[in-house]
């Protein structure tokens, strides 16, 4: 099939904006806990309702993409976030922000479960893993800018530099409630800004090679007979728990433990999180060329348990660099495990990404725990419970065995030649 660049493109701007909506909770965290007064349970509540639909819709919605196709899925996904966040910037108030979060995860899990196929058809399949790449680099870059995004509103509102003009729109926007919400603002015009883009391109079939498809019930119950469907969804749930543990808490915790600013320094270490992790997973895979990916997995790991010990413990430039860094460690687990996982079956591929990626809800569940753990002692006790999410993703490194390994590099062989 011809490849579609503008297709690709528009996939490279989703994958922009999904993350743009979906990486700034953790800068927001410490400014929404004051304005509704949360314990950190309740806090946690608020990742566990964007999170949580990805457990419940991952795999429904693969069943609607192949009735529906890939359009519609689109645009219905972003008017339910469309919809969902104008309700909330018109009552502000924390049961709607909730309610609001849950539908916007929705939108964004079926985001997720189209584009991936999308970007296969559109790209072309001998050029899929490149253009994979640069999807994440996109998903890097916006959640490197979001938290700078609500640093600039919320400081110059506060500020009432309203001879700005935009900030000047905000202000008034959010006159009757908090100047956070004003990051709400710019995500209802985004969100109908891709709805509008979206309606005006035309679209390619996507047919979905059989092992890709969602699967019956016998490819399940198959699946889920077999071990290692169960370890590494197990899996990408400790990783997701520990990604968003760590960039959801890190400015609540700076703020707390060291006085930092959250809507300044706080949410530029937000910032740095995401950036750093983009440059490590290109990092990590100039790493995966020169040696098994089970060792890359294990060095990393190894290195974020460490960052997460210094940020715990450290004084204060030590915790924000080591929070910071962090996202460098973590950046290939995600991929890493998932490859490792596919690679460990023999078919019914489709079926069992859509179980891992169910796992992403773990990016919910840890959340509440170290809000409970946090709410019975304190936030760096709570915090603690991450050692644990990051010791299971270090056994997989111990653990895996695929039946076919990545393929590397042989530097020797390249010199000799």
């Amino acid at each position: 099939m011809k490849r579609n660049y503008t297709i690709v493109v528009l996939i490279f701007i989703t994958f922009f904006v999904i993350s743009f909506l979906t990486n700034i909770l953790g800068a927001l965290n410490p400014d929404v806990s004051k304005s509704y007064t949360l314990s950190e349970t309740m806090a946690g509540i608020l990742p566990f309702a964007f999170f949580i639909p990805y457990a419940l819709l991952a795999v429904p919605s693969g069943i609607l993409m192949e009735k529906w196709g890939g359009k519609k899925m689109m645009i219905f996904s972003f008017i339910l976030a469309a919809v969902a966040t104008l309700i909330f910037v018109l009552f502000p108030y924390f049961n709607v922000f909730v309610v609001s979060l849950f539908v916007i995860g929705a939108g964004m899990t079926m985001l997720q479960v189209v584009i991936n196929p999308l970007l296969r058809v559109a790209g072309g399949e001998e050029h899929y893993a490149f253009n994979a790449v640069l999807a994440q680099l996109m998903f890097g870059i916006a959640s490197f800018l979001s938290p700078q995004m609500f640093t600039y509103l919320v400081t110059n509102i506060s500020q009432g530099n309203t001879d700005k003009p935009f900030i000047g729109l905000m202000t008034r926007l959010v006159e009757n409630s908090f100047p956070w919400v004003s990051v709400y603002w710019v995500f209802v015009l985004i969100n109908m800004m891709m709805i509008v883009i979206i309606s005006l391109v035309k679209f390619p079939v996507v047919e979905l090679k059989e092992d890709e498809k969602t699967g019956s019930k016998e490819s399940f119950k198959e699946l889920f007979a077999n071990k290692y469907v169960i370890l590494y969804f197990l899996g990408i749930f400790a990783y997701v728990g520990t990604e968003q543990g760590i960039s959801y808490w890190m400015s609540k915790f700076l703020a707390r433990y060291h006085g930092f600013d959250p809507s300044t320094i706080g949410a530029t270490s937000v910032s740095y999180f995401w950036g750093l992790m983009t440059v490590g997973g290109i990092f990590g895979l100039i790493l995966i060329k020169l040696m098994d990916s089970k060792y890359v997995l294990r060095g990393f790991t190894l290195l974020a348990i460490l960052g997460l010990a210094a940020g715990l413990w450290g004084g204060p430039q030590l915790s924000f660099w080591a929070f910071s860094m962090s996202g460098f460690f973590l950046s290939v687990m995600f991929p890493v495990i998932i490859s490792l996982g596919l690679n460990s079956v023999e078919k019914h591929h489709g079926s069992f990404a859509g179980i891992m990626l169910t796992g992403i809800a773990g990016g919910a569940v840890v959340q509440l725990l170290i809000g409970g753990l946090s709410d019975l002692t304190d936030l760096r006790t709570g915090m603690m419970f991450l050692f644990i999410t990051l010791g299971y993703v270090l056994s997989i490194s111990f653990w895996a065995k695929p039946i076919i390994s990545n393929k590397t590099i042989n530097i020797k062989e390249i010199f000799k030649k």
